[in-house]
């Protein structure tokens, strides 16, 4: 079998009118995505609430997520990584609408 690395910047549309979610791996207890995000975020009434853990690492842009329980603000620049735990509802408060904010994605 002949194996062929792909880029994980490449191919990503110029025009983003919504976050871009694309599964890169998918097995019986993970799944591996590469979000695109551009000015996009999370409306005020809904929330992410996973049911298992999420493993996020920013690897290029900026972006701001907003807990619900505790009401923190997490700002996250590339190279920062994020564990969060199973039915933590969050969601995306700011990602820069000039730049693309890649996060790869871990979901447990």
């Amino acid at each position: 079998m002949k194996l062929v690395a792909t880029n994980i910047f490449a191919d990503i549309p110029e025009q983003l009118p919504e976050e871009l979610l694309e599964c890169i791996y998918k097995q019986e207890n993970i799944i591996i995505e590469r979000i695109t995000s551009k000015g996009h975020i999370t409306p005020a009434s809904q929330w992410y609430d996973q049911i298992g853990d999420e493993w996020v690492i920013l690897l290029q842009g900026r972006a701001t997520l907003f807990f619900e329980k505790n009401q923190q603000l997490v700002s996250l620049i590339p190279g920062d990584y994020l564990l969060i735990p199973a039915h933590t509802r969050h969601r995306v408060e700011w990602t820069p609408p000039d730049l693309n904010t890649i996060w790869l994605a871990i979901h447990l």
